[in-house]
């Protein structure tokens, strides 16, 4: 993970010339096709809203139907609708990708620019702990958290937050640092702008690009995290149909009602890789190497 953040930070200051045109628009494609899969999700979580084919713990079907007029995805093994929890299961998903990106951002994002402008100690100090952070996978730093404070949908987005946040803050150090090198970012603070007008002037608009990309990463990594917090017991717990859960549910019924398996699973891939591909397209959009030395 240290390594991933290295290369993301060095990546960020290559310059070179224009790509050719058969690369500039794979790279766009790349953007697009993430964005449609994003936006199916969005769509479905924002309808289901409104609208739904059942209520999500309506047990009046019957048990492990196939799909059919009346259920289109089938029922579950208790007869609830698989495609009404579904629904529902995207907004779950949604929000705890952007709830976790923000906690994970804005502390990640203070401890690098703390770290940045900290004393030589005190930044060694945050670094090294940071480090100690990285080498823990995220899922098991949030398993700890969850079971330290009970599981629900609030616990599980604060503790994937927290557990990503190391990751950002390391970014946020090293993208910082080579900023403050800067000749105009020295002449700025001989003028005698303030710290914050650094931050905000010269900081984060030269660091944002690169950090989005991470930030869009995580939000990948997040939603996988839930989903197997929710497969372990430890994500949001009944009646809410996070995605993990209902392949924990479906796992028994796999040979009788595959739908109820693969529904969800297809529905994790399909937001994971429409992340990655949006994380893909933004990288691109933001390399240095798009566009000539100033």
């Amino acid at each position: 993970m240290s390594a991933i953040v290295d290369q993301a930070a060095g990546h960020a200051g290559e310059t070179g010339q224009q790509p050719p045109a058969r690369v500039r628009r794979r790279r766009s494609a790349s953007l697009s096709i993430g964005a449609v899969l994003v936006g199916i999700v969005v769509v479905v979580a924002v309808v289901s809203f409104f609208w739904l084919p059942y209520a999500p713990s309506d047990t009046a079907g019957g048990r492990l139907e196939h799909p059919d007029a009346a259920h289109w995805l089938g029922t579950d093994k208790l007869g609830r609708d698989l495609l009404s929890q579904l629904m529902v299961g995207a907004r779950i998903a949604l929000a705890v990708g952007v709830g976790s990106v923000a906690i994970g951002a804005l502390i990640g994002i203070t401890l690098g620019l703390l770290a940045a402008f900290a004393t030589t100690w005190l930044d060694d100090t945050i670094s090294a702990a940071l480090d100690i952070l990285i080498a823990f996978p995220t899922l098991l730093l949030a398993m700890l958290i969850v079971a330290a404070q009970g599981a629900s949908l609030g616990t599980a987005i604060l503790a994937i937050g927290l557990a990503m946040s190391a990751v950002v803050a390391r970014l946020t150090r090293v993208l910082a640092k080579r900023v403050l090198s800067m000749q105009y970012v020295t002449a700025a603070r001989t003028s005698g702008t303030t710290w914050l007008g650094i931050v905000g002037k010269h900081i984060l608009p030269n660091i944002w690009p690169t950090l989005s990309v991470n930030l869009a990463l995580q939000f990948g990594v997040a939603v996988l995290a839930e989903a197997s917090l929710s497969y372990l017991g430890l994500g949001a717990p009944p009646p809410n149909a996070s995605w993990g859960r209902l392949l924990q549910e479906a796992q028994g019924t796999v040979a009788t009602a595959p739908v109820g398996a693969i529904a969800p699973g297809v529905a994790l891939v399909v937001l994971v890789i429409g992340v990655n591909l949006v994380a893909d397209g933004l990288r691109d959009v933001a390399d240095p190497t798009r566009r000539r030395s100033r």
